[in-house]
């Protein structure tokens, strides 16, 4: 693959931060219905993510088959804790995208990579006169997406609920936290707690 610039990005990368719960089984209709509250756009795509050899702290994914996302570990400044019932792992992480597109149209991953199946919900948050709304940012805003999907890989149906915040790094954590308290103000449906053992991201869960 010839050396391409970052796709979207400052040569320092993008920074952010994120926390991510993955769940066994079907998403639910419940759980859908409670994701409609806010606006959403829907995508359905199949990533791949190398697992072999084993990088500590970096997670590569071939993201729809058009990029190359490489996203480095910065560490966990903490817990998000929502109203003591939802609790999970803060990860900061630095990230560059690059385009990609295959040597060949063979659909099968190399040894070492593992596809992952996704339709991906997505809403996204930003501060409006000084509150933090479900709209579309404007250039250069602070914002949060909230993703709900329905995730399959190694034949298994699985669901993930994630937030990822973007923007100045000062802002990052007060407006994960308040787009957290904002969704999570109405309880997810089925007595489902997210909590930290099931708090992770892709790139742990699958190694």
């Amino acid at each position: 693959m010839p050396a391409a610039q970052p796709e979207g990005s400052t040569p320092e990368g993008v920074c952010s931060l994120e926390v991510r719960w993955i769940f066994p089984g079907q998403l639910s209709t419940a759980v859908a219905g409670w994701f409609v509250r806010f606006p959403a756009e829907t995508e359905s795509r199949d990533d791949a993510y190398l697992l072999t050899p084993y990088l500590r702290g970096l997670s590569v994914k071939l993201r729809g088959g058009g990029a190359l996302d490489v996203k480095v570990y910065r560490g966990s400044p903490g817990m998000l804790d929502v109203t003591g019932r939802v609790r999970g792992r803060l990860e900061s992480w630095q990230k560059w995208s690059f385009p990609y597109a295959p040597v060949s149209q063979d659909n099968g991953n190399p040894a070492g990579w593992t596809a992952v199946s996704k339709t991906r919900r997505i809403s996204r948050f930003s501060l409006a006169s000084g509150r933090t709304l479900a709209r579309v940012p404007g250039p250069g805003d602070p914002v949060c997406a909230v993703e709900l999907a329905e995730v399959r890989a190694r034949g298994e149906a699985w669901w993930s609920l994630g937030f990822e915040a973007t923007g100045p790094a000062d802002l990052l954590r007060a407006e994960l936290e308040a787009t957290a308290a904002l969704v999570f103000a109405e309880t997810l449906p089925g007595g489902i707690e997210p909590g930290p053992d099931d708090s992770r991201s892709y790139a742990d869960w699958l190694s």
